[in-house]
């Protein structure tokens, strides 16, 4: 594996790209935002929303795609109070929840006093797909995140409201397929490589089909230009910076699992991102065994790039975290989708890339440090 020489981001992640001198695109892409006419974007945003406010008349005019995360609460605060947009959150229910998400989906929603629409997925259906995806492509939540991405677009379609809200683009904040493209449309984030292209027939068996998964599919294109559906990533038009959503989400109620006392998670290093859920983030370990790398080295390459952190810093807990799965995440996942922990992990080591990691002592590690 071969590590930005000022991040911590390896060259094992999908889609990555480095330049010649050994910098990621991501760092690159940070370094691009301290000569953005941020002011100027900014006002591009308004004209965007003056473009929809109360096109709608006295409905909605704006979708904001939610969750209760830092970041969702900091997408309500500028539509519904900066931008006085009358918006509706739609969002794709957990299959588990933690009490400390519990609180921060009625906070956000009380605090900035908004309408949601929350699809909860059929479980039965949902324990049949993560069965499956996990054992064919070892990326439990496949069918979860298909609906993430189809659901909205459904409702826009639907509900005639066609500007939908994204927080950030994640291929160009962290790395990816289309991480080099910085835009404003989030139309192409289907492409993104967070959900593989499996055509939907392959999971069909006598137990599941059409009828069943009809909430993940995703619109086609004659159907999103039917409707003039305008996907949007906020994170084009301010300076991004997950830190700072979570220290404003706190500001206005948000709960991360150290202000609760409900959890302290190993292995993903910060306690206040993707926490409304609790087996979810067992499918985003997988990582680590394919690429040697999950969550906490995202988080501690964006506080390298925001100058929170020093490089040998973060290298240290890499080495000394990274690696770790939760046993309370790792017994929600397995109870759900009804394994015991030896069938868990018989498969899972299927997808172990032995070129990158290692099992010591019966725990998966790298073969060789983070340097």
């Amino acid at each position: 594996m071969r590590y930005c020489k000022k991040c911590v981001t390896p060259d094992t992640r999908p889609g990555i790209k480095f330049n010649d001198e050994g910098i990621c695109f991501p760092c690159l892409n940070h370094e691009k935002k301290k000569l953005t006419d941020w002011k100027k974007r900014w006002q591009e945003l308004e004209e965007l929303c003056n473009k929809y406010r109360g096109s709608n008349g006295n409905y909605y005019d704006c979708i904001i795609t939610a969750s209760a995360g830092k970041d969702s609460h900091y997408q309500a605060y500028v539509f519904k109070e900066k931008m006085k947009m009358n918006p509706l959150i739609v969002m794709v229910d957990n299959v588990s929840w933690t009490q400390t998400g519990r609180y921060n989906w009625d906070n956000i929603r009380s605090h900035f006093g908004l309408d949601a629409h929350s699809l909860s997925l059929n479980p039965q259906v949902c324990k049949k797909m993560f069965r499956k995806a996990f054992e064919k492509l070892g990326s439990p939540t496949w069918y979860f995140d298909m609906a993430i991405y189809a659901y909205p677009l459904q409702a826009a379609i639907k509900l005639n409201i066609p500007f939908i809200i994204y927080g950030e683009n994640t291929n160009y904040e962290r790395g990816g397929a289309l991480g080099s493209k910085e835009t404003p449309s989030a139309l192409d984030q289907i492409k993104n490589d967070v959900v593989k292209p499996v055509a939907w027939e392959e999971w069909f068996d006598n137990d599941l089909e059409w009828k069943d998964v009809q909430s993940a599919i995703y619109p086609n294109a004659e159907a999103i230009s039917k409707a003039k559906l305008d996907p949007t990533f906020l994170s084009y038009f301010v300076q991004w910076s997950s830190i700072k959503n979570w220290e404003f989400a706190r500001s206005v109620g948000f709960k991360d699992l150290d202000d609760t006392g409900e959890w302290h998670r190993e292995g993903t290093w910060n306690q206040y991102d993707q926490i409304d859920t609790i087996g979810y983030l067992t499918h985003t370990w997988m990582k680590f065994l394919k690429f040697g790398h999950w969550l906490a080295t995202d988080y501690l390459s964006i506080y390298i790039r925001e100058g929170k952190m020093t490089r040998d810093e973060a290298v240290k807990i890499v080495n000394e975290e990274e690696y770790k799965l939760d046993k309370k995440m790792l017994k929600d996942f397995i109870d759900f989708c009804g394994y015991s922990e030896a069938e868990f992990w018989a498969i899972a080591e299927k997808f172990a890339n032995r070129d990158i990691v290692e099992k010591r002592n019966g725990v998966w590690r790298l073969k060789e440090p983070c340097r």
